[in-house]
């Protein structure tokens, strides 16, 4: 392929980083209209829309794909924050006939532009197919790269090793719950909003902040991604420092074979703009829009 940001061979399976939660019962859709952001009542079943879960301040407690199958709801996020999302979703389960489980088959990812071919899936927002288990899509948050998620067998693809996982979700601005997320983080900072939240559903969890800052439309900083020079690697978690100021932090770091350096993801004062040049860990670098081209 001539897109650099690609995953050899056509598509790869990213295994064991994505849980799935399932949300059952006669007050599932009510229940779930109180947390989330995103209207679960008007979903038909087989759909999927990306949704916010928020802290009672508003700040981003999850970033989740709901799917609306026939009499359940599932709620994918990234594994490392399963126990925050359960943990939310059971606090806040008072006097509500629903249940709340995890899904026991593996769930895979599928990533890459054959990754419709590799799954079976036909067009549909969501199917079953044969020995594959569920199918569905599960866009990336900056990218058009085509991404899938599984439940059941393994496609037919090959696994990807964590190193690439990571050069590749970086290339792409895919943040991470608990790695370039974290609950000081306001939803509007992370990603946008549009196709997260319904603005004119009623009220939810967090719903104060997320539709002041809307009204107002600014924020302070925001998720960007880095290009540094030479193989040197900044450690995650280095201060970004521009014009001898601390103006954000490194989230994410890797070495990208596309681009020959590092790459890396972090939260930027907005003041500060693409092409910037910047410092982390003493390591020269720029500023990059997300997904992170040349």
């Amino acid at each position: 392929m001539s897109d650099p940001h690609r995953v050899a061979p056509e598509a790869g399976i990213v295994a064991d980083r994505t849980s799935l939660v399932w949300v059952e019962g006669p007050d599932a859709v009510s229940f779930l209209e109180g947390l989330l952001s995103q209207g679960i009542g008007p979903m038909r079943p087989g759909a999927g829309a990306r949704s916010l879960l928020l802290a009672p301040n508003g700040k981003l407690r999850a970033l989740l794909w709901v799917l609306r199958d026939e009499d359940r709801i599932g709620l994918i996020c990234d594994a490392g924050i399963l126990d925050t999302v359960l943990g939310d979703l059971r606090r806040f389960k008072i006097r509500v006939d629903v249940e709340i489980a995890t899904e026991t088959e593996r769930v895979w990812e599928v990533w890459g532009p054959a990754a419709a071919t590799v799954t079976g899936h036909d067009g549909s927002d969501v199917l079953r197919v044969g020995e594959s288990g569920l199918v569905a899509p599960y866009p990336l948050q900056r990218s058009p790269l085509p991404r899938f998620v599984v439940i059941g067998a393994k496609p037919r693809a090959p696994i990807m090793a964590l190193a690439t996982v990571e050069m590749v979700r970086i290339e792409h601005g895919e943040a991470v719950g608990g790695i370039d997320l974290d609950e000081k983080v306001i939803p509007q900072e992370a990603i946008d909003t549009a196709d997260a939240v319904d603005f004119t559903k009623g009220c939810y969890l967090g719903q104060e902040l997320v539709a002041r800052i809307d009204s107002r439309g600014h924020v302070n900083r925001r998720l960007i991604g880095f290009v540094f020079a030479g193989s040197a690697e900044p450690p995650g978690g280095s201060d970004i420092v521009h014009e001898d100021r601390v103006v954000g932090r490194l989230t994410s770091v890797t070495r990208s074979e596309q681009f020959g350096g590092t790459i890396g993801l972090g939260m930027l004062r907005t003041e500060v703009g693409a092409e910037a040049a910047i410092t982390a860990g003493g390591i020269r670098g720029r500023v990059c829009e997300l997904p992170i081209r040349r």
